[in-house]
């Protein structure tokens, strides 16, 4: 092993993506005096965040695939990648990255990491199938939550080791600055005392968001002054906007598109709220508690490891989602409680969810296998 320990991630995209906006916030934190970070993507069109990681100082290639089974067909191009650069370990994210890892690691014996971000009973049935194939031709499985690995014990039993490894938010980068927030307001025309319930995600099922509109069109039918920022795109994104358009709500819930950053969007949020049905533990969550926005949500998955219902925010069971625009009414009712949910939101992430504490436990776990 070369005195710099080379890391090679692998990734299907490098859109912004929770699993994905980790990769330059770890960079960020990072000692890069003794790891050296190459990143590999297979989606150029989904390329938001290489000029994010390039900056930080990591090594960005694109091995072109325009589907999932020739991501699985660049695996010699990878095999060529880590010879050519000598690298010590690969770490991959998402299943389709997961699998093309381990045929490396078969062929290589190059320790794999692979950072599990979901549910094993989510999955299509292809890649549930996969999964549990492959699982083993690997040297260490990461769940972002204690939810996430007991699904992968329970659903796959797996040989090798299998850790949680709490996601976490660059608390420092992520602070609330209240002149950007009300500057951002004044630029999409939402009045200054209005209070603005947001969300930053990827339009796709799992997230809920026709149902997410119907709970703000219930809020917002009670309160004049309430609007709303739903920041992100996806495949699901003409049937959100044709709901938006059947409520009746286009000038009430602002629709920004995608963006690279997010904060002045938290900025001018004074509530997240999220009605997801399953998650892993979502990176924009925590970005949301570090930027003082009081939680509503759902309890999907490791969301319940971060929020303490009537302590850190407020949450409801997946299933009565609905119950969300009762939640909602609590803050707007009272804006001495959303000042303390703000409050609390900050403190919980700053106590536990520190991106710093997740890099240095990363950083141990690199080392601790390779010097195995």
């Amino acid at each position: 092993m070369s005195q710099t320990i080379k890391v090679l991630h692998i990734i299907k995209s490098l859109g912004r993506g929770g699993a994905e906006m980790l990769l330059p916030e770890t960079l960020k934190l990072h000692d890069q005096s003794r790891f050296e970070f190459h990143y590999i993507y297979f989606l150029p069109w989904k390329d938001q965040l290489v000029q994010n990681i390039e900056k930080a100082g990591g090594k960005v290639t694109c091995l072109p695939a325009k589907n999932n089974l020739m991501i699985l067909k660049q695996y010699k191009n990878i095999v060529r990648y880590v010879q050519k650069y000598q690298i010590d370990l690969i770490h991959a994210h998402l299943p389709w990255a997961g699998f093309v890892s381990r045929l490396v690691h078969r062929k290589t014996g190059i320790p794999v990491i692979y950072s599990e971000h979901n549910m094993q009973n989510r999955y299509h049935f292809a890649t549930k199938y996969l999964n549990k194939f492959t699982y083993n031709w690997q040297s260490l499985a990461l769940g972002v939550s204690q939810d996430v690995s007991d699904s992968i014990q329970k659903h796959i039993h797996p040989k090798i080791p299998v850790k949680t490894l709490l996601n976490g938010v660059n608390t420092k980068r992520f602070q609330r600055d209240e002149t950007a927030g009300k500057l951002l307001r004044q630029q999409l025309n939402i009045p200054a005392d209005a209070i603005v319930i947001g969300n930053v995600a990827v339009f796709r099922f799992q997230k809920r968001l026709v149902e997410w509109l119907q709970v703000m069109k219930e809020i917002i039918d009670k309160n004049n002054n309430v609007y709303g920022l739903l920041v992100g795109a996806g495949p699901l994104e003409n049937e959100i906007k044709d709901q938006l358009s059947k409520l009746g709500l286009q000038d009430k819930i602002l629709l920004p598109g995608l963006q690279t950053d997010v904060k002045p969007y938290f900025n001018a949020m004074d509530i997240f709220m999220m009605s997801s049905s399953f998650e892993g533990l979502p990176i924009a969550l925590l970005e949301a508690m570090s930027m003082e926005c009081a939680i509503a949500t759902t309890d999907a998955g490791g969301i319940k490891e971060v929020i303490r219902h009537e302590q850190d925010g407020l949450l409801c069971p997946v299933e009565n989602w609905q119950k969300l625009s009762g939640l909602l009414q609590k803050l707007v009712n009272d804006q001495k409680l959303l000042k303390t949910y703000q409050h609390n939101a900050r403190k919980r992430v700053i106590d536990n969810f520190s991106l710093k504490t997740m890099v240095n436990r990363l950083e141990t776990v690199y080392l601790s296998l390779l010097n195995n």
